[in-house]
């Protein structure tokens, strides 16, 4: 674990911004069996794990629409009732990776502001902070239902407003390109992390400062670099 004492060099970052699912939680595995389920309930074709897992992140219809190019749009609101179906039976499954508190804990402890921006729902969003131990971590957070789906970047952009910090002391974590793209869209920095929906080797064009591989690498990082 890193050390708690506080760094004595200038900080480079305010306001750092995490994705939700693959990247705090452990929920890569489980979104994508409800994805596969919830598009073959309503007739289309199952997709590839590689597939569902290419669409976590982005806003819900967007992402299931991706999934299952072969459901006619009218069946879209019905695709993602079942996907919702699915994952309520599964949600209490879903775990913080290990170290993720700590991580957390610490780094508000060294005063920097912490946000969520998700393609979660802010209702899914809320719930899921509700039932976990991060009530009253997090600083601010944006849904992609409020503002806009992933890579877009205007759920980074709302917060930055909110806070009055400036696109390059914000810091964007996530674990898919969908992350690492609206960061950039943004202009602002960006950290991957390997262990969630997207294959770190597609992470390099879009110029992340880090890819981290575990939560405490990723911990260590933030404390040596932010």
């Amino acid at each position: 674990m890193p050390s708690t004492s506080l760094p004595d060099r200038p900080r480079q970052i305010d306001l750092i911004a995490f994705d939700w699912d693959g990247t705090l939680f452990d929920s890569t595995a489980i979104i994508t069996r409800c994805i596969q389920r919830a598009v073959v309930d309503v007739g289309g074709q199952m997709p590839s794990l590689q597939d569902a897992a290419y669409v976590i992140g982005l806003g819900l219809m967007e992402a299931l629409a991706h999934a299952a190019p072969d459901v006619p749009r009218e069946r879209y609101p019905e695709l993602g009732a079942r996907y919702k179906f699915h994952y309520m039976q599964h949600q209490n499954d879903i775990s913080l990776f290990d170290g993720a508190l700590a991580m957390l804990s610490d780094l508000k402890a060294r005063n920097y502001l912490l946000t969520v921006a998700t393609g979660k729902s802010r209702r899914g969003l809320d719930d899921a902070l509700r039932t976990s131990e991060l009530h009253g971590v997090f600083d601010g957070s944006r849904t992609a239902d409020e503002t806009a789906g992933k890579p877009n970047p205007l759920m980074l952009q709302e917060l930055m407003q909110e806070f009055g910090v400036a696109a390059d002391r914000v810091l964007m974590i996530g674990d898919t390109t969908h992350d690492l793209q609206m960061a950039l869209n943004a202009g602002c920095q960006s950290v991957g992390v390997s262990y969630g929906a997207h294959e770190p080797a597609t992470f390099e064009m879009l110029r992340p400062r880090f890819v981290a591989h575990t939560v405490p690498q990723l911990h260590a990082w933030l404390v040596a670099n932010a």
